[in-house]
């Protein structure tokens, strides 16, 4: 493992190199071009503090090509020059997205920064001193943006926690250590089952596992490790057979897009051999042979592992389970919670962020070899299956009533699967009591926003309810869809299949970009030599599609279109060779 990452960081810096720019007429002279974007960024993804760490971990070690390389050398000068040069009076970077000035997004390159720094600092080698000036000046310039900065999602409250730690760490400031406990006197957002607040498999979990880690031992805090444990023992269940993280539930950016394992390998390698795990130990082998690299500036492997050499031997691993059904968040009493957010006093607004009211909604992970199925409820899809090559990402319920996805929000156990219910309320409202009319609504002009809507009565309120029963067969699943009021709702259900396969049979009309309706017959998806059968199609009305339900882009939708009341069966039937 770690000569591979020592190969590849190799090649990282060769191919980081090609894109610094070497113009000092330029405005981004010293930085590397994002090869997306085109051009050089400060953030800890795709800016130039990511190169920065393959080239200092190059540099002081002897098992690179690089080692001691003046040429090299110098480059990390320019950038390391570039880097304060784009930061903000205020300390912050802006890196590129949507935050601007952003405390928390400085945040992720401290903690990347400032273990490059330390690094580079134990070397006895005279030439590196302008870089770590550049470095050290860069941070210090930082304190004052981590001191009374904020953030707006649930995990940047560890990620600048972390950052607040290296702070302290490297200038011994007390301050820093106060303001971290203030974010983390507001509790860990984690349920018993190990989910993070987002449900971001595939990014977020990752990063609060390893910025809480830092914090652990920066902030003398082994308590912080409690919720880390708890996700990595949860992550076991929630990846596919390839692979694959299962995001087909998340909270944030990651929802329906593929990702590896490998955010979570220094989570899982840091605690597999503090705790001398085994399956931990399983976890991290996996999540390193997804490492194409040592991965971006806060989460740079080798670094970690050139300050912590020990992680350079992994413990030894277990075989993880390759055949299971979990149903995680199950008992968590998610409704109590949810009834207090009344007292909580901000009326359920939030600015620049989201509440996240589907923390802890339940989920089942069921897996069968190369068989990987996930039930869900809070998202827009309710069902997602792998199984070998066949990739069916999503399958979802949109209707006119209230346009868009119909979310499931329970789920229970049935004898050979679950149920899962969905319920959606629309109404009307009568007009404001005299008594309650501001002023202008007896001026010239009386503008809508301005009366007190809260204060209309509710009229003629109606009750849109679905059921699904997905149940096991010998050869696949069933998924039984109920809808019965109010009636004449169109609806429809769409199976969204992975880009790369092909439908060989099956009544479908061709819509254009990827789309079909299924009207009936035996529909047929392969790819490479696996496949899977659906019966069931039905064309109840002619829409396309329903306001509010966009399709995924890249993807192959197959939709079926309801009409309330609605008793729908369908059949799902896998390929034999893989049972």
């Amino acid at each position: 493992m770690y000569k591979q990452l020592v190969d590849s960081n190799d090649r990282a810096v060769e191919e980081g190199l090609s894109r610094q720019v070497l113009d000092p007429e330029s405005r981004y002279y010293g930085g590397t071009i994002d090869p997306y974007t085109g051009v050089a960024w400060v953030n800890h993804t795709t800016g130039t503090p990511t190169e920065m760490c393959y080239w200092g971990a190059a540099l002081v070690n002897p098992d690179s090509k690089y080692c001691h390389d003046e040429q090299l050398l110098g480059r990390l000068e320019l950038a390391a020059a570039f880097v304060l040069r784009c930061q903000h009076a205020d300390g912050t970077i802006s890196p590129g997205w949507t935050n601007y000035h952003s405390p928390p997004d400085t945040a992720f390159v401290i903690v990347g920064y400032a273990q490059l720094y330390q690094l580079l600092s134990r070397q006895e080698w005279a030439p590196l001193a302008p870089v770590l000036g550049s470095m050290r000046l860069f941070l210090e310039r930082t304190i004052p943006a981590m001191l009374t900065g904020g953030g707006h999602t649930p995990n940047h409250r560890w990620v600048i926690s972390a950052a607040l730690a290296y702070l302290h760490e490297l200038f011994g400031l007390p301050e820093a250590v106060r303001r971290a406990e203030r974010w983390l006197a507001e509790g860990m957002d984690i349920t018993p089952d190990g989910e993070w607040t987002e449900r971001s498999n595939g990014i977020y979990s990752a990063v609060s596992d390893i910025m809480l880690i830092h914090a652990a031992r920066l902030l003398d805090r082994p308590d912080l490790l409690e919720p880390v444990r708890l996700n990595l023992r949860m992550m076991v269940y929630l990846v596919h057979p390839s692979g694959e993280v299962v995001t087909d539930y998340s909270g944030r950016q990651d929802l329906g897009h593929v990702h590896d394992l490998s955010p979570y390998y220094l989570p899982y390698a840091i605690l597999a051999r503090l705790d001398n795990d085994p399956v931990f130990a399983g976890m991290a082998e996996w999540a390193g042979r997804a490492l194409s690299n040592p991965g971006v500036c806060s989460v740079n492997v080798l670094v970690r592992m050139l300050l912590e050499p020990e992680l350079q031997q992994p413990p030894a691993a277990e075989a993880l389970p390759v055949k299971y059904e979990t149903v995680l968040n199950g008992e968590f009493l998610r409704h109590g919670y949810l009834a207090g957010m009344e007292g909580a006093g901000h009326q359920g607004r939030i600015f620049h962020s989201r509440l996240h009211t589907d923390f802890g909604a339940p989920v089942t992970r069921y897996r069968d070899g190369a068989t990987s199925v996930t039930l869900m409820t809070e998202t827009p899809s309710f069902f997602a299956l792998r199984h070998g090559e066949v990739r069916l990402l999503a399958v979802q319920l949109a209707t006119y009533f209230n346009p868009g996805y119909v979310p499931m929000q329970e789920m229970i156990r049935l004898p050979r699967g679950y149920r899962l219910t969905g319920e959606q309320k629309k109404g009307y409202y009568g007009p404001v009591e005299t008594g309650l009319l501001p002023e202008s609504a007896g001026a010239a002009v009386s503008p809508w926003y301005l009366l007190p809507h809260h204060s209309r009565q509710l009229t003629h309120e109606q009750t849109f309810r679905a059921e699904v029963d997905a149940e096991r067969t010998g050869t696949g699943w069933t998924l039984r869809l109920q809808a019965a009021e109010p009636g004449e709702v169109m609806s429809q259900l769409s199976f969204i299949f992975g880009n790369e396969g092909s439908f060989t049979s099956g009544g479908l009309k061709d819509l254009g970009g990827d789309r079909y309706l299924w009207s009936g017959g035996t529909l047929r998806y392969e790819c490479g030599e696996d496949w899977i059968e659906l019966t069931g199609g039905e064309a109840g009305h002619l829409a396309t599609s329903v306001r509010e339900a966009n399709l995924q882009n890249n993807c192959k939708a197959v939709l079926v279109n309801l009409m309330t009341p609605f008793d729908k069966e369908i059949t799902l039937t896998l390929s034999p060779s893989l049972h």
